[in-house]
């Protein structure tokens, strides 16, 4: 019974991660293909943020997901960024 419910409250935690890299794979699928193909980076700022997210947790790697987005312009040199 323990066990069931430590399973269910680290479902429950996780909700939020699956709910924002569901959201970046919607946009990989849709959006990125009349809008992306310009990214400065490897990996691309979409794979960043799923890769952040799942590293550090739904706050912290969607945080550092956006530092990246805002980060990707045609002023800057770009290159490889690991989370």
């Amino acid at each position: 019974m323990k066990r069931m419910a430590l399973q269910i409250a680290r479902l429950l935690y996780q909700i939020p991660s699956l709910i924002l890299i569901g959201l970046v794979r919607l946009y990989q699928m849709t959006l990125s293909h009349f809008i992306g193909g310009q990214c400065r980076f490897h990996p691309t700022c979409s794979e960043y943020f799923i890769q952040a997210v799942r590293k550090y947790g739904a706050v912290k790697g969607a945080f550092k997901g956006i530092l990246r987005i805002c980060r990707c312009h045609p002023f800057h040199p770009g290159g490889f960024d690991p989370p």
